[in-house]
């Protein structure tokens, strides 16, 4: 629990100093600015008395045990100093000073350090290399920026201090952006964000939670920390420095899909975090959720007294999925009985320019009563006759007695301003331009779906996980990691995947004999652990129907490998089954994120999914929800319900694979890419064929 990093009832700063100008005198002056009830002590050998506090020389020497230390001295005196805070037994220490791991290899083994001393002690650290922590209710400021934030709902936590700075700063400067609590998590050698995201999820002075990011540690326990969280109060992330998801040259389709950025939108999605675009989203977002009610459906009705404005803000929410509410004919018959003639009463309401604050607060009473309206928009544009103030009192009089949300989007900014502090006495969040209030509606729509959907159902299938490993060990112990075509259909048989009959001949008269027993028409491939895409080599021949063509095809599949490949083990071709094509390509695959850990796709296939990458993404383990899920996100969904008198591709057994491949690659985590690609889908009840598998093993 991380209790004493916000309500301490003792505060050691170590390193505090009377000198202005100075990190030890910011944090000290600050916590005594901020209005600290506790017992505050400066640790300083060389002074006295410091800022009117007594100041002692080590936190040996107090005449208590603080439950927060705040550490602000030289890199170099760290470990001595949060040593001598286990030995007096504080359990809870900020580090501020900088020079660890940001600073390069030495800054390494001294970070290294820290984090074993603090495991020694059973110390939880937060740092080093931050801002400082604060809590708005306690009240507590440890930090080294110019000032405390307004109190509010809004608990955020940044990896980068300096972002922070500029973020308070906007605070003080603002009417309705207020926090609970603001955490600089800089090296994050010990407290993460999981760790604060548990923290703070029963936090009853926190309504949401944000999070500026630039890596998870731990992507599985975030997901499952997520889902728990984020079922009591939304979080919203900021994720920046997003690139590919390793250095490691991938080899597969699916490798060269996905990214850390597929693996953070899936990882998030499954969370059910809500992953922001930029910093103005982010808060915009973050005032309306922290405080107005969510948001219950769709449906929004806009009341304005300018057109244009209306259209815009409409023209947002239909692009975010939401829409314009359709009033019952009760209200229209009030609104047209109320208003001017020139004026509409149909959603946008245009009560028109000259509307005065008692219009706009008659037409928002009889909107906000509407059973059809979910949530109000009430844009103001400073005309001569408009009324500012009565006008923000009416929309946060409305506010008081309504379920719904209600923003305020009071354009402009000399006249304007006046309306957005009354309308911060009232808990309305107000917008300057009305598309950001319509994309923060979208936002608490978005997070109602996520906190709703239900929790994954774990399905486990019988397999033969024994053969794979024996088929693994092999691929080891010849001191490769690519999985040949012939070994990969056994690990797609022991989890239970359709294949076409198939045999490996390793000459041309062996061909011809696999072929006469499985029937012709047959398919020939070139069987190399050193070629994974096996066309773009000409090692692929179809609809072969003789012993001739088989024998042609066989000489000059394996020529052509040998001379575009001359270093390629070649174990012959795999006679094939000559399947029917009737049916859908697609694409099942895997790439193993370094944080995330296995990211699996589904998508159009064949040849063309690196162009047209109509793919989407899903962390593994999933549910049978996530695996139907997936089929609805691709661009061609329409394919596979059928389209111009083309029947329905088989949707269970596409989830089936999925959940299998999904199995498979938690069951062995030594698997780093898979492709099945293509995957032949056909019609409902005729199932699904593996028709191409390859496996990479981890190096």
């Amino acid at each position: 629990m991380l209790e004493a990093f916000f309500q301490p009832k003792a505060v050691a700063i170590i390193g505090a100093s009377a000198t202005e100008g100075k990190l030890g005198h910011s944090v000290l002056a600050n916590c005594i600015d901020a209005g600290y009830k506790g017992n505050l002590y400066p640790i300083n050998p060389k002074a006295d008395v410091i800022c009117g506090y007594k100041a002692y020389p080590s936190v040996l020497d107090l005449p208590e045990t603080p439950d927060l230390a705040v550490i602000v001295i030289p890199y170099n005196h760290v470990p001595a100093a949060l040593r001598e805070c286990g030995e007096k037994g504080i359990l809870a220490v900020v580090i501020i000073s900088a020079g660890f791991r940001e600073a390069g290899k030495e800054g390494v083994e001294r970070e290294r350090e820290v984090v074993k001393i603090a495991k020694q002690y059973n110390i939880r650290v937060i740092g080093p290399n931050v801002l400082g922590i604060i809590d708005t209710a306690t009240p507590l400021n440890v930090t080294f920026a110019a000032g405390t934030p307004p109190r509010g709902k809004i608990a955020f936590m940044s990896q980068s201090g300096a972002l922070q700075t500029a973020i308070l700063d906007w605070s003080l400067a603002s009417d309705d952006l207020g926090f609970s609590k603001f955490v600089s998590l800089g090296n994050k050698a010990d407290v993460s964000e999981i760790d604060l995201m548990q923290a703070w999820a029963d936090d009853p002075e926190s309504s949401v939670i944000l999070a500026y990011i630039e890596g998870v540690p731990n992507g599985q326990e975030f997901i499952h920390v997520g889902r728990e969280v984020s079922r009591k109060k939304p979080i919203l992330v900021l994720k920046s420095g997003v690139t590919e998801s390793g250095s490691r040259a991938v080899s597969s389709h699916t490798g060269s899909l996905a990214g850390s950025e597929q693996a953070y939108d899936a990882g998030f999605y499954q969370a059910g975090v809500l992953r922001m675009d930029n910093l103005q989203d982010l808060f915009d977002s973050a005032r309306a959720f922290a405080d107005q009610p969510l948001l219950s459906g769709k449906r929004i009705a806009i009341i304005t007294n300018a057109g244009g404005p209306g259209i815009l803000a409409t023209d947002t929410l239909e692009r975010n999925g939401l829409h314009l509410a359709r009033f019952e004919a009760d209200t229209l018959q009030k609104l047209k009985a109320y208003l001017p003639d020139a004026a509409s009463a149909n959603n946008p309401v245009d009560v028109l320019g000259d509307a005065l604050g008692e219009r706009y607060a008659e037409a928002l009473e009889m909107v906000a009563q509407d059973p059809n309206v979910d949530g109000l928009l009430c844009i103001v544009t400073p005309q001569a006759m408009t009324e500012i103030e009565e006008t923000a009192h009416a929309i946060g009089k409305v506010s008081q007695h309504t379920s719904k949300p209600v923003f305020g989007a009071f354009m402009g900014e000399a006249r304007a301003k006046d309306g957005e502090k009354i309308l911060s006495s009232y808990d309305v969040p107000n917008y300057r331009f009305p598309e950001q209030a319509a994309k923060a509606f979208a936002a608490m729509r978005d997070y109602r779906l996520l906190r709703d959907r239900p929790d994954a159902e774990a399905v486990e299938f019988d397999v033969d996980r024994a053969a794979v490993r024996e088929v693994f060990e092999k691929v080891r112990s010849e001191g490769r990691v690519s999985v040949g075509e012939a070994e990969a259909r056994r690990v797609a048989e022991a989890y239970g995947l359709q294949l076409p009959q198939s045999k490996l001949a390793a000459t041309a008269d062996e061909a011809v004999a696999f072929a006469n027993e499985i029937g012709y028409p047959i398919v020939l491939k070139i069987a190399s652990p050193d070629i994974l895409h096996k066309t773009d080599v000409g090692g692929v021949k179809v609809n072969l129907n003789s012993a001739a063509d088989v024998r042609d095809a066989f000489d000059l599949i394996v020529y052509r490998a040998t001379r575009y490949v001359p270093d390629a083990r070649i174990w012959g071709c795999l006679v094939q089954e000559m399947v029917s094509m009737d049916g859908i390509e697609v694409l099942v695959g895997m790439n193993r994120d370094p944080q995330f850990g296995p990211l699996v796709t589904f998508g159009l296939g064949g040849i063309l999914v690196e162009v047209l990458k109509d793919v989407t993404f899903r962390i593994a383990p999933f549910g049978r929800q996530d695996a139907e899920a997936m089929l609805d996100e691709i661009r061609a969904t329409a394919l596979l319900r059928g389209v111009r008198g083309r029947p329905p591709a088989d949707r269970e057994a596409m989830v089936e694979i999925l959940l299998r491949i999904g199995q498979l690659v938690t069951d062995f985590p030594e698997v780093v890419e898979m492709d099945i690609n293509p995957l032949m889908v056909y019609e409902s009840g005729r199932g699904a064929i593996t028709l191409d598998m390859r496996l990479v093993l981890k190096d």
